[in-house]
């Protein structure tokens, strides 16, 4: 076992959908973490569905099992340099993942996703399934 990954939200669903890549590839870590921004966009994405409930309760499941970070001062001033940074490279990335990236650079923990946009931002450990 290796030590701690961070869950970006599309590898989060594919976990909750019973993809055995991102089961087997997480069975590798003894610390998963969740970005509180990726538990509110799973809350929200059950909420928002035709079987709410239902999903409401696998999503919070997978919420409590995780350990979630917390957005704070250090984030927001990670967030705004990192926005900056990506600004003036011309490559601006959703919101949401700016704040899912500054959590994970504050903490120094791995994020796992499979969106591209990730890879400009210098100071995020990203790993991929």
């Amino acid at each position: 076992m290796s030590g701690k990954i961070a869950l970006d939200t599309g590898v989060a669903i594919k976990f909750l959908n019973g993809d055995e890549t991102v089961n087997e590839y997480l069975s590798r870590y003894h610390e998963i973490y969740m970005p509180a921004v990726v538990a509110g966009e799973l809350i929200f994405g059950a909420l928002n569905s035709k079987h709410a409930e239902q999903n409401l309760s696998r999503h919070k499941k997978l919420i409590q099992r995780t350990q979630i970070l917390n957005i704070t001062e250090t984030t927001a001033n990670i967030y705004a340099t990192t926005r900056l940074s990506l600004k003036k490279k011309g490559k601006p990335i959703p919101e949401n993942d700016l704040w899912i990236a500054s959590v994970c650079i504050e903490h120094k923990i791995p994020l796992i996703s499979n969106d591209a946009h990730f890879e400009n931002i210098d100071r995020l450990i990203l790993k991929t399934e």
